[in-house]
């Protein structure tokens, strides 16, 4: 039936050519922005997981830049450490010299305060952005021995956990300003003169040749070759931690990575399928409204009947 109230053709026309248009709009917008999920109404569920993980993954980058901080941390207090052992190794040297009969120990002396003081310089400067795990003051109110670095953030069926890499500084520590409580403050006394020295305050000056002072002699040799042990001890640890922080680091960043992958799989556009996409879409658009104009014709040809 031809009718001039209503135009079937045009009307289906009409709706092909908007269904095209609104694919077409919907193309050219992915491959704008180059997302195939940019909101939560093109697909809510995969829009709901993106976002998710891109907040862990910001999360992941903090973690990351602690990893760091906490590395350099380490490094500092492992060279602080290597330090010492080389001025603990040149104490024990000048004591070892000093054992010989004969020699000056008060020439030896000023060379050992010398190194001592070499050695409360290197702890004291061992400092990274405000930390210093050898020089502590173990009776300061936010003292804390146990130092942690964040390593890991985890989401595990929406429940959120932190790991950390601790590190105990009462292990490692050369000077405890509170109690002496360091590898090289800790305090002895010598079995025959009875006098109380440490690696940072022994003095030879008054020893002399009688064999109570030469086993006294004798005994800080061994207390410094002690203290060697356990700063060598000590940075065999630092140096293990070490290497933990810096697989650490490498495995956040390919995760990292792996899940912005996972991300882009969900919710990245495919470029070859949308451009492809948009070229059949536009030729459609362009049939659409040439079938629109077609139908849009048969209200004229229905003239043509009531001409004589």
């Amino acid at each position: 039936m031809a009718s001039i109230l209503t135009n079937g053709s045009a009307m289906t026309a009409l709706q092909s050519l908007t269904a095209t248009l609104r694919s077409l709009d919907q193309t050219q917008t992915r491959i704008s922005t180059g997302y195939r999920v940019g909101s939560a109404e093109d697909n809510a569920a995969y829009w709901s997981i993106a976002t998710t993980m891109r907040s862990d993954n910001g999360a992941l980058s903090t973690v990351r830049d602690a990893l760091g901080l906490g590395a350099a941390t380490i490094d500092v207090a492992y060279t602080g450490l290597n330090s010492a052992i080389e001025a603990a190794k040149e104490i024990k040297n000048k004591l070892v010299a000093a054992r010989q009969p004969g020699v000056d120990r008060n020439k030896i002396q000023s060379e050992i305060t010398e190194l001592q003081r070499q050695l409360g310089s290197i702890s004291n400067t061992s400092v990274f952005s405000g930390e210093n795990w050898l020089a502590v003051d173990s009776s300061a109110a936010d003292y804390n021995a146990e130092k942690t670095i964040v390593a890991s953030f985890a989401r595990t069926g929406g429940a959120i956990s932190i790991g950390t890499i601790s590190v105990n500084v009462d292990e490692i520590k050369l000077y405890d300003a509170a109690d002496q409580s360091g590898i090289v403050d800790t305090e002895d006394t010598t079995a025959n003169g009875g006098v109380t020295y440490s690696v940072a305050t022994l003095d030879i000056s008054t020893l002399t040749n009688s064999d109570p002072d030469l086993q006294d002699l004798e005994q800080m040799i061994g207390w410094v070759d002690s203290a060697i042990g356990n700063m060598t001890t000590s940075a065999a640890n630092l140096g293990a931690v070490k290497q933990r922080v810096t697989l650490q680091q490498s495995f956040v960043k390919t995760l990292m990575d792996a899940i912005s992958r996972g991300v882009g799989t969900l919710v990245d556009a495919d470029m070859n399928e949308e451009s492809t996409r948009l070229q059949a879409l536009q030729v459609q658009q362009q049939l659409g409204v040439q079938s629109l104009s077609i139908a849009n014709q048969n209200s004229q040809n229905i003239l043509s009947l009531f001409k004589g």
